[in-house]
């Protein structure tokens, strides 16, 4: 049932989550390439952004790092049914939100690629102003974080327009 909805749903939506998934395993793969050619030193700086390879063993940038496996592989199970239920919200959503939400999705499955993969996720993006540096990420990230503002701002529009629609 589901594989015929999303046959029939088959939109540039889907095409977007393996672009989104490419374009983060490239990046990756080739600041992994440079960082073992370069053993392990900073590859690009300047003086807002640095490129040097971290492996996140934890959650959202950094947060929530474990050492033990149990609780690694729990997060990771828990990360997998937020992948599964956001695909269903992009079968059942349409619009600007469904754009939105294959955004989320393309860069939740380059990080969750991996989590199992390498069992860390590759960060490498570093902005900072001086001293003050702000969490480093990656590709994957900059998609979840675009998505899910666009979330916000679609579900406060939706809102707005049926305050207006409910007042007249």
């Amino acid at each position: 049932m589901i594989i015929k909805k999303i046959i029939k749903n088959f939109s540039p939506e889907y095409i977007s989550i393996v672009l989104i998934f490419l374009l983060d395993r490239f990046t990756k793969l080739y600041v992994i390439y440079l960082n073992e050619k370069n053993n392990n030193s900073e590859l690009f700086s300047s003086q807002f952004l640095n490129i040097r390879l971290i492996w996140n063993d934890g959650i959202a940038f950094g947060l929530f790092s474990f050492k033990e496996n149990y609780l690694y592989n729990f997060m990771t199970a828990i990360i997998l049914v937020v992948i599964i239920i956001i695909f269903i919200m992009i079968i059942k959503n349409e619009g600007f939100a469904r754009h939105s939400l294959a955004m989320i999705l393309g860069g939740a499955l380059g990080n969750f690629y991996d989590r199992i993969y390498y069992r860390a996720v590759p960060d490498f993006i570093d902005f900072h102003l001086e001293n003050f540096h702000w969490f480093i990420f990656n590709v994957s990230d900059i998609f979840i974080t675009i998505g899910v503002v666009l979330m916000i701002c679609t579900e406060i529009i939706n809102n707005s327009k049926k305050d207006i629609n409910e007042k007249i």
